[in-house]
């Protein structure tokens, strides 16, 4: 008689440090150093606005994801969550796709920012060469393991922070000396449309993206070394050490460049460090921020392809996407899947659309996520885990779909590309379907 071959599963190589880092490194990126202009631009002066409602918005979320992957501490994150709780395939799925579209919208987004104003300190190379070439790459790191990519991430993550340190000292020394206009910090541009509501809703929208990460943490739970006892403080540390540091920045930003300076910059972190009276090397800085900006594509595109494993694991999408490498136990065809869709993305849209679709997508997977801590209570596990207070789910999904609403005034390309990205998830939905029923209808022939 054979034995059956024994399914590869993945290997618990991420502690509590490494955790902590990981989810540190995955919030951090992009949308700090490359997307605060275009938040100044919506909001004007007062840019740390924006950052303090996001991570409210960010900490309300994290405590449902928090109670959830402790509850049910496997790969699929939102997607499983949304399955035990409405037992409706379709919208699972749904729900899965869309995490992955802001993976990978994300991921694009750096990119696409990696060819942008700080490489253009060093040479002028066209971003979409640039954006395609480093997705490559950061699929190779992928492939080669979950602890090269998790320790990569550390030195990256240190490199990122130390930037933002950087930013921090200056405005430090900026309030030391006298520099800089504090009136600024105060001003609120409510000149369009919409005035003061319409200012602070699109800022908050836009600058929810440089919150997003902690929800991809999740996905590594079947990686994470005894994750009910791990996550809940490794979440909540990661959120309020970045969001510290994005309020600091903010402040730091606007008390030295003018908004107009900033918005017209998709390097605007640069320009604080020209302005800040201290003698700190431009071309340093804005390798700092290339370092930073690769770190938040290497982490979204590992989680990318960790959640098509967890679905195809679900039996939400065919099973060969879950296949892992028996050599280097990790998931080869979802990495092979997502960078393809990548690829795509930097060829075809701008990083400010990117950047605004990944928030957009997420906010409404959030909405659902914090209506499905609520459903899920009704059902009890076997172990110990965190339970976050009833009324803070129930605030989180109104504030999740109020942002994610037109009320924001986004720009309307965002919602054609959220809606392009997942019609293909719709496509691939009914493909599977109909695979599925045709097989199961040869099995019952036989």
């Amino acid at each position: 008689m054979t034995t059956p071959p024994t399914q590869v599963s993945l290997k618990r190589a991420i502690g509590p440090k490494l955790l902590i880092l990981f989810i540190v490194g995955d919030i951090l990126g992009t949308g700090v150093y490359a997307l605060t202009g275009s938040v100044a631009g919506r909001i004007g002066g007062a840019l740390w606005i924006p950052f303090l409602v996001g991570f409210v918005i960010a900490a309300l979320t994290a405590m449902s994801y928090v109670e959830l992957v402790t509850k049910y501490p496997r790969a699929a994150g939102a997607a499983l969550y949304t399955q035990l709780a409405f037992r409706k395939p379709f919208l699972t799925f749904m729900v899965a796709f869309a995490v992955m579209c802001s993976g990978l919208t994300s991921a694009s987004a750096a990119a696409r920012a990696i060819g942008g104003r700080y490489l253009q300190e060093f040479v002028t190379i066209p971003t979409v060469v640039v954006g395609i070439i480093f997705i490559v790459a950061v699929a190779a790191l992928n492939y080669r393991g979950v602890s090269e990519s998790v320790k990569t991430n550390i030195v990256f993550t240190l490199i990122e922070l130390t930037g933002l340190l950087v930013i921090i000292l200056i405005g430090v020394y900026a309030v030391a000396t006298g520099a800089g206009e504090p009136s600024r910090l105060l001003e609120i541009r409510a000149d369009e449309s919409g005035g003061l509501l319409l200012a602070l809703l699109g800022s908050t929208a836009l600058a929810f993206f440089a919150f997003v990460g902690f929800e991809d943490s999740v996905n590594m739970a079947e990686e994470t070394k005894d994750p009910s006892r791990n996550f809940p403080r490794a979440i909540f540390m990661g959120v309020a050490i970045t969001s510290t540091v994005y309020i600091l920045v903010a402040l730091t930003s606007s008390l030295l460049v003018d908004y107009r300076v900033l918005q017209d910059s998709d390097g605007p972190l640069l320009e604080v460090v020209k302005a800040g009276g201290l003698a700190f090397p431009p071309q340093l800085f804005a390798a700092i921020a290339m370092f930073a900006v690769a770190n938040s594509a290497l982490i979204n595109m590992m989680m990318a392809s960790r959640l098509v494993y967890g679905l195809a694991n679900e039996r939400v999408v065919p099973k060969a996407l879950g296949m892992v490498d028996p050599r280097r136990r990790t998931p080869v065809v979802g990495i092979l899947f997502t960078t393809a869709l990548a690829i795509g993305l930097i060829s075809s849209t701008e990083i400010a659309g990117l950047g605004e679709t990944t928030a957009f997508l997420l906010l409404c997977v959030f909405a659902v996520v914090n209506i499905a801590v609520l459903v899920l209570r009704r059902e009890e596990v076997d172990h110990a885990h965190y339970r976050a207070p009833t009324a803070l789910p129930a605030i989180g999904a109104v504030m999740a779909l109020v942002l994610a609403s037109p009320l924001t005034g986004r720009p309307g390309n965002v919602y054609v590309i959220a809606g392009v990205l997942l019609g293909i998830g719709v496509l691939l939905w009914l493909v599977n379907w109909a695979f599925t029923r045709r097989q199961r209808h040869e099995e019952e022939t036989v």
